[in-house]
C-alpha cells in the first residue's frame, strides 16, 4: 500500500512542477534557506542528496486543495528532521486544508509552526503582528525589498529613558530623521522569529 501511495505523490509533483521552473531558494545565512510558496507542490524545494539544510517555508496567503495538502504533509515527513528543521510560516489566509494538515504536526520531528495569529493551527510560536503589518511586510519582499531589511531592526534605535527625555526636543516643524526612518521600517515578524530560533539552535550546537 505504501509504494502505490508514494508513486502517486511522485506523479502529483511531476504534473504540478514545470520542467523549466524550479523553486527559488534565498539564503538567510548560516545554512538557513527561505522558500516563498505561491503554488503547491511546485514551489517546494527538492530533497538534496545528503543532509538537507534547515529551511523556512512560507505558506502565508497560499491556496490549496486537500490533495495538495496531503502532498505537503508527505514532503514535510521526508524533509524535516531534528537536525534539519523546517520552519513553516502560516497565517489566517493560509488555505484551511493546509492548516488542517499542519495541525497534526509533531514538533519533535523537526517541524516548527510559526504564526502571527494566536491559536491558528496550534502554532509552536506566535509572534506579535497585525494582519495589516504582516501583509505589508509580505508584499515588500514581492516588490524587491531585501530579506535582511525585513528581518533586521535598526541597531541605533533610540531608547526612551530618563536621559533621552532630558534632551532638547526639536523645534515645532522640524523633523527627526532617525525617528522618521524607524517609524517607516517594515519588519516581517514571523520570518524574523524563524531566523532568531535557527540562530539559537546553531549557537547551542543542536544543528
Amino acid at each position: 500500500m505504501i509504494r502505490p501511495f508514494l508513486v502517486s505523490l511522485c506523479w502529483l509533483f511531476a504534473a504540478a512542477r514545470p520542467l523549466s521552473a524550479a523553486p527559488v531558494e534565498h539564503s538567510l545565512g548560516q545554512g538557513l534557506i527561505y522558500v516563498r510558496v505561491h503554488q503547491l507542490p511546485a514551489d517546494l524545494p527538492a530533497n538534496p542528496e545528503g543532509r538537507a539544510p534547515a529551511c523556512v517555508v512560507d505558506l502565508r496567503y497560499v491556496e490549496a486543495a486537500p490533495a495538495t495538502a496531503t502532498a505537503l504533509g508527505a514532503w514535510l515527513k521526508f524533509r524535516a528532521g531534528p537536525r534539519a528543521p523546517v520552519f513553516v510560516l502560516v497565517n489566517g489566509k493560509t488555505a484551511p486544508a493546509l492548516l488542517l494538515t499542519l495541525r497534526a504536526h509533531d514538533p519533535r520531528g523537526g517541524i516548527v509552526l510559526i504564526s502571527a495569529a494566536a491559536g491558528l493551527a496550534r502554532p509552536d510560536l506566535t509572534v506579535s503582528a497585525t494582519a495589516e503589518a504582516e501583509r505589508k511586510a509580505y508584499d515588500a519582499f514581492e516588490t524587491g525589498t531585501a530579506l535582511t531589511t525585513l528581518t533586521t531592526d535598526y541597531p541605533d534605535k533610540v531608547r526612551i529613558d530618563e536621559a533621552s527625555l532630558n534632551h532638547e526636543r526639536p523645534a515645532e516643524g522640524e523633523s527627526d530623521e532617525g525617528e522618521a526612518s524607524q517609524s517607516t521600517q517594515v519588519i516581517d515578524a514571523a520570518l524574523q522569529r524563524a531566523i532568531h530560533l535557527h540562530r539559537t539552535l546553531v549557537a547551542l550546537k543542536r544543528l
